[in-house]
């Protein structure tokens, strides 16, 4: 697989979310390549690995796939879909992860009576739209991401800017990667995630309600939470600033606590 790594120090790795690839983080990255070694990879189906797909593209799958190009104890930073296999990531492969970060993500992202997430018709709808027009339904998804945000049509742009870098996903891979959104449910194993973790909100985002807060809390006492009460689902792009300041604090406490005594 292929990915791009620029800095030097400690090893961090980012993974982007469903529908986009991994140059989404060359603001962030630029921002903390001075402190740590950042690799950004895309996964599997998506930007430069659009051709590598697993015969089984569930998140056993991309999580192994993942865990292979992690050559040493690694900081692992997720969003939403990204967010998931770094979470599967810590629980199958923990001497792998020194500290994990979740943006906008979350162990369950489907709604439920008692939980709050996406409504599932709204993932099959782009489920069913995905065989009429890639592009279209990415960019659908672009909008929903930035819904809130006070600044939504600049974080689109800076989105789309972005993403066009790239190739387009496989249209496997986004098929295969809204049923990993829609049936994951790690709700009663993030209490075993042994890692230092910090879980990142925004106040606006309408795939993962900031609402879900307390409960993801509840189910992992020793995780931490920050929120961005003005962003939406996309907080990287828009408050960068103040996001990497707030980042790269927390992941300075993340290796002192992910150090052996």
């Amino acid at each position: 697989m292929k990915k791009e790594s620029i800095g030097a120090g400690p090893e961090l790795l980012l993974l982007h979310g469903w529908g986009l690839n991994s140059a989404v983080w060359h603001e962030l990255a630029d921002g903390l390549k001075d402190r740590y070694r950042v690799s950004l990879l895309d996964l599997p189906g998506f930007g430069l690995n659009r051709d590598i797909l697993p015969e089984q593209y569930d998140l056993p799958s991309l999580t192994r796939l993942v865990a292979g190009q992690i050559e040493r104890p690694t900081l692992i930073l997720g969003w939403s879909l990204g967010g998931l296999i770094a979470q599967q990531l810590a629980l199958s492969y923990p001497q792998m992860v020194r500290g994990l970060v979740c943006v906008t993500s979350s162990p369950r992202f489907v709604a439920a009576q008692d939980w709050p997430g996406i409504k599932p018709e709204v993932l099959r709808a782009f489920a069913s739209q995905l065989h009429s027009d890639i592009a279209k339904t990415i960019e659908r998804f672009l909008a929903i991401q930035a819904l809130g945000s006070a600044r939504a049509k600049a974080d689109i742009l800076a989105l789309r800017g972005l993403i066009s870098q790239r190739p387009l996903p496989a249209s496997r891979a986004l098929a295969e990667g809204l049923n990993i959104l829609e049936l994951t449910d790690l709700r009663q194993q993030i209490r075993h995630i042994a890692c230092p973790t910090l879980r990142i909100y925004g106040g606006k985002d309408s795939l993962v309600p900031a609402a879900a807060l307390e409960q993801i809390e509840a189910l992992q006492p020793a995780s931490s939470s920050m929120l961005f009460p003005s962003a939406s689902h996309a907080p990287f792009i828009s408050h960068s600033g103040e996001f990497v300041i707030a980042l790269g604090e927390a992941l300075a406490k993340m290796e002192k606590g992910s150090q052996t005594p």
